[in-house]
């Protein structure tokens, strides 16, 4: 049994002979939880600066997809007519495969940024649309992105397997 009048440690107790808090404790306690919160700021900050830069990216994934697309569909004549036509030093085709380039580029972008805002989906669909008052657990987020993904891409593979089977080739003249 401890004398009441005996100081405690501060290290086991915070409490002085007047049985008031230590000074030294209540100063570490104080700094730890304005650590805590300067980290929490910091991750913070850190995501908003990686969504920042995420979000210019894709702005200028855009325009460069929205320019590509008008020069292909307006600049150079319709299909086999620009056959032989180049703009600064690329034929049809070429700008083609750059528009392909950069609209992959793009989807991997938007991919990344419906990643980091993944918890948020989630929120507004299971809270907004689903009328739920518990956000699901990160395990159950995880599982619906990866079906959901697993989804999207099946039937893109279905919609080109089916159109591989289809495409009809000209007849020979």
């Amino acid at each position: 049994m401890t004398n009441p009048v005996q100081p405690r440690n501060s290290r086991d107790g915070q409490v002085n002979r007047s049985g008031q808090q230590d000074s030294t404790v209540v100063s570490s306690m104080r700094q730890s939880k304005l650590n805590s919160t300067m980290a929490k700021g910091r991750s913070r900050s850190k995501r908003t600066i990686i969504n920042f830069w995420l979000d210019a990216c894709l702005l200028v994934l855009f325009v460069m997809l929205g320019t590509t697309a008008v020069i292909v569909q307006f600049v150079f004549p319709p299909g086999v007519a620009a056959r032989g036509w180049t703009l600064w030093g690329m034929t049809y085709g070429q700008w083609c495969s750059v528009q392909f380039g950069i609209l992959c580029a793009f989807s991997l972008a938007v991919l990344v940024h419906v990643m980091l805002h993944w918890t948020w989906i989630c929120g507004v669909i299971s809270r907004r649309l689903l009328g739920l008052s518990q956000l699901p657990d990160d395990g159950t987020r995880t599982l619906f992105g990866v079906s959901l993904l697993i989804v999207l891409l099946s039937l893109a593979g279905l919609i080109l397997a089916i159109a591989h089977s289809q495409i009809v080739s000209p007849p020979d003249i």
